[in-house]
């Protein structure tokens, strides 16, 4: 039996990782393959560890703050070594939505796909919850950018909820981008021939917590981002 590995990334999500982690468990047994999860606490400081610790919830504890490339890279590396064929990148806060796992991961079991992006925009989505304009204007800039570099369109090229084969599995246990890493990998593996395909899923916004990237820092975000781009698809093909 095909075995998923669900790596969760967290920093300071003490109001919504049992909550997400409990989602899981209650789910597991309801899809034709094997579902496990790991947490990685990226150096949490609040009370995120102790939650983990203290309801025995399977977790990998970084001693400090890596961000959300490493502590993803982490988990990268935790599948890689525990033979894993898939691995799920679903995030801590709840906006990801557990009931969508089978669609995101049957592609690659039926050999269609290297790599799947969990998709808010394209047709049939589930997904009532978008984001913001003002994201969803940048989301469409980096896809319009992504297209540009590499002539194939991504839509939802920011979202986190992902999954990857063995052979991606591997290749990002060794090399995985530490600040944005969605859109660059995403580019890269397109650049690279891999089979990518965008599945509709479901999503919520985030009730408990706050995101990384604020109105102060989206100019930043843009620029680095597309200048990385750039530097990850020009000449790159392996």
């Amino acid at each position: 039996m095909t075995k998923v590995l669900m790596i969760i990334p967290a920093y300071n999500e003490e109001g919504s990782i049992i909550k997400t982690t409990k989602s899981i468990e209650e789910f597991k047994n309801k899809v034709p393959f094997t579902l496990d999860y790991i947490v990685v606490n990226d150096g949490s400081t609040d009370k995120t560890k102790d939650l983990l610790v203290d309801n025995k919830i399977p977790a990998v504890h970084l001693i400090k703050n890596l961000g959300i490339g490493g502590a993803v890279q982490t988990g990268y590396l935790y599948a890689y070594y525990n033979d894993y064929d898939i691995a799920v990148q679903f995030d801590g806060d709840g906006q990801h939505d557990i009931t969508s796992i089978e669609a995101l991961v049957k592609p690659i079991i039926d050999g269609q796909a290297d790599f799947t992006i969990g998709s808010r925009f394209v047709e049939g989505s589930p997904s009532e919850f978008k984001t913001s304009f003002s994201r969803r204007m940048g989301i469409n800039l980096i896809s319009f950018f992504i297209k540009i570099k590499t002539g194939r369109r991504l839509l939802d090229v920011t979202s986190g909820y992902r999954a990857a084969n063995r052979e991606i599995i591997e290749y990002f246990s060794h090399h995985y981008p530490k600040k944005y890493p969605e859109p660059e990998t995403n580019a890269l593996l397109v650049k690279q021939n891999k089979r990518v395909e965008e599945i509709g899923v479901n999503m919520f916004e985030r009730l408990e917590g706050k995101s990384s990237i604020t109105p102060l820092k989206s100019i930043r975000y843009m620029i680095e981002v597309l200048t990385s781009i750039i530097l990850l698809t020009t000449g790159r093909t392996k």
